[in-house]
């Protein structure tokens, strides 16, 4: 059943290989440019003497064991994280036909480029990421899906790289969530027009992925005493509320109507919670007597219905996942956050994650072929232009 569909999988991410940005990059910023150093026996990715980064915090897939226990290093990590030929492998043996793919270094909004604390260097490095990753797709550019980094600090770059990146042949364009959180204005803010009309000429979507803000609290320390793997599993649960509060300035603050043709992803923040979350936007809206301000607008679910999807991967019927299908049939799509420690690739023995054609058989076979080739297949295809 779960071949027949096509399955294009809309959330994974890529381990970024050692040589990345010292292979790509100018080497008159030595050091500066990230790069890989064994410490303690451990993979860990640098700038500078910081440590920034380490490809087993995020390569858990095979891994049978949890955060903060960890693979060391690319050795210990399966190549499919690195290597898009086996990337192209599994997903032959798992029955997914594509996968839309983002970073993890440079963050999942690209703040972590700020680290770099030098704009001509931050610069030269999304470029070098983008570059990597259309040659890493080109592979099988139909399968292999860019999300491609912009450099959201300065608007003006953010432009050229936007048309850059669709001249790449990346399918969507990675923002960040929360950029009031790296001194920049709100994404409601007019600051934020040319990148959205820039976007909306390339017929690309953008992509609001979970964790694309600066992450409060620590996922290592234990800041209110609750346990380590408690804090962590804490943390990243409210990740899904950063998106909710992305989407809600997407919503009231007027971008999809001075934008109606751009298309825009809520990317692994699941969707079981989007009926009531609507509902609740529609009643404040109409409440709160926003025409008043706004005469032309549409109601918020109106918004949501003609331009933005999101993606789940463990919700079940149970859970408001067949309520969500039934109110937004063409708005939800299907991830595996593959390889990252709550993918749909398990490891732990006593783990709840089951494997993609498992998960879809047993939690999803309910909503019949029409609806599931939707969840699967056809939203995806049409949203990322796909043949």
């Amino acid at each position: 059943m779960f071949e027949n569909y096509r399955p294009i999988d809309t959330d994974t991410h890529i381990t970024e290989p050692p040589d990345v940005w010292t292979a790509r990059v100018s080497k008159k910023w030595g050091d500066r440019v990230p790069h890989i150093r064994r410490v303690n026996e451990q993979d860990c990715w640098f700038v500078g003497d910081q440590m920034i980064h380490a490809p087993g915090w995020v390569s858990m897939a095979g891994f049978d064991g949890s955060y903060p226990d960890h693979p060391k290093g690319y050795d210990d990590i399966p190549a499919s994280t690195f290597d898009p030929r086996k990337r192209l492998e599994l997903m032959d043996r798992e029955g997914v036909y594509a996968q839309v793919l983002y970073p993890n270094v440079g963050g999942f909004g690209s703040g972590g480029f700020l680290k770099l604390k030098e704009p001509e260097l931050m610069l030269e490095c999304v470029r070098a990421y983008n570059d990597f990753l259309a040659e890493w797709c080109s592979a099988d550019r139909n399968r292999l899906l860019g999300g491609a980094a912009i450099p959201f600090w300065d608007v003006q770059a953010c432009v050229k790289e936007i048309h850059r990146a669709a001249d790449l042949g990346h399918k969507t364009i990675l923002a960040c969530t929360a950029p009031q959180d790296f001194g920049q204005p709100r994404l409601a803010h007019p600051h934020w027009n040319p990148v959205w009309a820039a976007i909306e000429e390339t017929a690309l979507p953008v992509s609001f992925h979970i964790g694309g803000g600066a992450l409060s609290g620590s996922f290592t320390d234990d800041p209110s005493l609750m346990g380590v793997r408690a804090n962590i599993a804490a943390a990243s649960t409210l990740l899904f509320m950063g998106n909710i509060a992305c989407l809600a300035e997407i919503l009231f603050g007027g971008i999809c109507h001075r934008f109606p043709k751009l298309k825009l992803f809520t990317v692994e923040s699941g969707a079981g919670w989007l009926p009531s979350f609507l509902e609740t936007c529609d009643w404040q809206f109409t409440n709160g007597s926003v025409r008043k301000e706004h005469p032309n607008y549409l109601l918020p679910s109106e918004y949501f219905r003609r331009q933005i999807h999101a993606s789940f991967w463990f919700e079940t019927e149970r859970a408001g996942i067949a309520k969500a299908i039934e109110l937004l049939p063409d708005n939800i799509m299907w991830e595996t956050d593959y390889p990252h420690p709550t993918s749909q690739f398990p490891s732990l023995k006593e783990g709840w994650a089951r494997r993609p054609r498992e998960y879809v058989e047993q939690e999803l076979a309910f909503l019949g072929d029409a609806k599931l080739e939707k969840i699967l297949h056809k939203n995806a295809a049409r949203f990322f232009s796909l043949q």
